[in-house]
């Protein structure tokens, strides 16, 4: 059963629509990421209906609609079902170590093109970042995509999501390619991806060529990290020096994704 009570820390304004589908944090109960989705439905009212079904058995934390307004349904200290079947930088319950956040969008729109995310939800999106990152110890390079963490499933919030623009706000990480980084797309080496995107914190074998686990990976971090490749079927030189910069940066702990 949902609990009712809603939490004492909700921002003002904030809609507590409780769902059951939650437990308890596995482990040491550390939050040390946020996992960035999109919704993929008609509408808000749709999606919350969803999340909070317990024949679903999914859920999130938050959802911001379109329009800026912020709907919590499961506490920060529970462990809401929002990353499925995931890994990132050596962990593979997510859900124990994340907080979901649901963004109302279609993500894609009839035509098959990323559809942009509003402004509202964006500044929605940056205060409640900010919000999470003083009450839990998550770095910029945690707050994640879906796509990465899962990116053989899903390939959410998409080459659409500004990434940009959190990581000047230190809610995210984010490095300028050089201007040829996309430019060559002839098939990079293929082991020289796999140790940049481990590196990063993907899960995938150091060796197997191009196979469509690597083509998968490349497929999220284009989106994530330079979206001006997506479309590419693989990553080319310029691309896998770019990510193996990001990994030079960000050593241990993975990039955001």
């Amino acid at each position: 059963m949902a609990d009712t009570t809603p939490p004492g820390y909700l921002p003002a304004g904030t809609i507590w629509h409780p769902s059951p589908n939650h437990g308890p944090r596995r482990g040491d109960g550390r939050i040390d990421m946020v996992v960035i989705h999109y919704t993929a439905m008609a509408d808000a009212a749709s999606a919350i209906e969803r999340l909070c079904d317990p024949a679903s058995a999914v859920s999130a934390h938050y959802l911001i609609a379109r329009d800026g307004a912020l709907t919590a349904m499961v506490a920060e200290d529970r462990r809401a079902w929002h990353a499925g079947a995931a890994f990132w930088a050596g962990e593979r319950d997510i859900n124990s170590r994340s907080i979901g956040i649901e963004l109302d969008s279609l993500g894609i729109d009839g035509d098959g093109a990323p559809v942009p995310f509003c402004e509202r939800q964006m500044a929605r999106l940056e205060r409640l970042l900010a919000e999470i990152m003083m009450r839990h110890p998550v770095p910029p390079e945690r707050v994640l995509g879906h796509a990465c963490v899962a990116p053989t499933r899903k390939r959410d919030p998409g080459p659409a999501f500004d990434w940009r623009r959190l990581a000047l706000q230190g809610l995210a990480v984010w490095h300028d390619p050089a201007p040829d980084a996309a430019l060559d797309r002839a098939d990079g080496d293929a082991e020289s991806f796999r140790h940049a995107a481990t590196s990063i914190g993907m899960d995938l074998d150091l060796a197997g060529g191009w196979d469509d686990a690597a083509r998968a990976a490349w497929s999220a971090l284009a989106a994530r990290l330079l979206p001006a490749s997506v479309g590419h079927g693989t990553a080319g030189t310029g691309a896998i020096r770019h990510l193996s910069e990001i990994a030079r940066r960000y050593p241990g702990r993975g990039a955001a994704a």
